[in-house]
């Protein structure tokens, strides 16, 4: 059975900020796998995604609003978020696509042609 990735966990972080990790889902098609990241508050300016030796990582920045008045109540968290995954080698690293839509990030990730299932003609 093939894993879409394992999680890595990175202790290089910069020193004073506060990072969450944030949910995430994974689905496996005959096409790839599509994970998806819950990142509340994040646009696509402050997403960071990058492949570094066969480890995927995704950064969400968060740019919160001002509050005008006094805050009286707050429940929402401040810090920004960051997952690590190791990448499974039957997935195209070059093909990987993400779109950010109201703080859900979507991840492709197909898998390389020599894994994928494919039919045998027979002469």
């Amino acid at each position: 059975m093939n894993t879409l990735t394992r999680e890595t966990r990175d202790g290089g972080r910069a020193q004073g900020e506060q990072l969450i990790t944030p949910p995430a889902s994974v689905t496996e098609s005959a096409e790839g796998y599509t994970l998806e990241i819950e990142m509340p508050g994040v646009k696509k300016d402050g997403l960071d995604i990058s492949v570094e030796n066969n480890d995927l990582t995704i950064i969400g920045r968060r740019s919160l609003p001002t509050v005008e008045g006094t805050l009286i109540h707050h429940e929402s968290r401040p810090e920004n978020f960051r997952r690590t995954f190791e990448l499974d080698p039957s997935i195209d690293a070059d093909k990987i696509s993400a779109k950010i839509e109201q703080g859900l990030v979507t991840l492709t990730l197909p898998k390389a042609e020599h894994v994928k299932p494919r039919k045998i003609t027979v002469s």
